[in-house]
């Protein structure tokens, strides 16, 4: 069955591509495109914008006025407009499909909070590559955890806005569980000045930030006499995007709950 999916961002670079890769899908319809109310491209045809030749889908500026046209919503765009998305979602019988990140607290736990009303899928990343790396890492701290030392950096775009990368975040919480640790208590997100000898404990973060990078990420396991660095580099977003429309189509007819990539993945 194929998935009517709307994109909400449409108009962003992160919406273009979506609106490409759902294009490019066997599984996926693009049957709704929504953008800011204030937005000088409402009306456009979302399939001109994108490069593609009109498709006929025009970009309005609230989603009550596409309720009827979608089953899915895919949705890159920021913590309050995405969790009042998802409110939507929640009350019309539609799933969701969530990239954006820098979520506090507070909205991470109003958001997944809605898993009992809608099937949801949250990613800090939905590229293959990166959710297999997912599994490479807690196979690496399983067995190299205990003896080495964890740094992780992340290279970012100097448009990016949240910093480390919901990615990099991902990709610590997944060490620290395999190794029993508490991220929020072991992170280090800054080193300046004397700090003394190293804690054996802590997962450090470091973040770079410039140019046009889509998107860098290295996990170093420093052990005495030997390194081991697991990397994924991102050269377009399109992996991204056609991640997130292989999870809309997944999540059709699923029951209400919160899924991850990793389960779209089958890993």
């Amino acid at each position: 069955m194929t998935t009517k999916i709307a994109i909400t961002g449409a108009a962003g670079r992160m919406g273009r591509m979506l609106i490409e890769a759902v294009a490019a899908s066997d599984d996926a319809e693009l049957t709704a495109a929504i953008e800011r109310p204030e937005s000088s491209l409402i009306g456009a045809d979302a399939g001109e914008l994108a490069g593609l030749g009109k498709n006929g889908i025009t970009i309005v500026g609230d989603i009550s006025e596409v309720s009827d046209h979608f089953d899915t919503l895919i949705d890159f765009t920021a913590p309050s407009a995405t969790l009042d998305n998802a409110y939507f979602c929640a009350d019309h019988g539609k799933g969701i499909v969530i990239g954006t990140t820098g979520f506090n607290p507070e909205q991470l736990t109003e958001l997944e909070s809605l898993q009992a009303k809608l099937p949801m899928i949250k990613a800090a990343n939905y590229s293959t590559g990166v959710n297999l790396s997912l599994k490479l890492l807690e196979l690496a701290a399983s067995v190299m955890g205990s003896d080495s030392d964890i740094e992780i950096v992340e290279a970012h775009h100097k448009h990016k806005v949240d910093a480390p990368s919901g990615t990099a975040l991902v990709m610590g919480e997944a060490i620290a569980d395999t190794l029993g640790r508490d991220l929020s208590k072991v992170a280090v997100y800054g080193r300046e000045g004397q700090t003394g000898a190293r804690d054996s404990e802590t997962i450090g973060f470091a973040t770079v930030r410039g140019g046009d990078v889509v998107g860098d990420h290295t996990v170093m396991f420093m052990a005495e006499g030997e390194r081991l660095e697991i990397t994924h580099k991102a050269s377009s977003r399109m992996s991204f995007a056609r991640g997130a429309v292989r999870a809309a189509a997944w999540l059709m007819g699923k029951n209400n709950g919160l899924y991850t990539m990793r389960e779209v993945l089958g890993l």
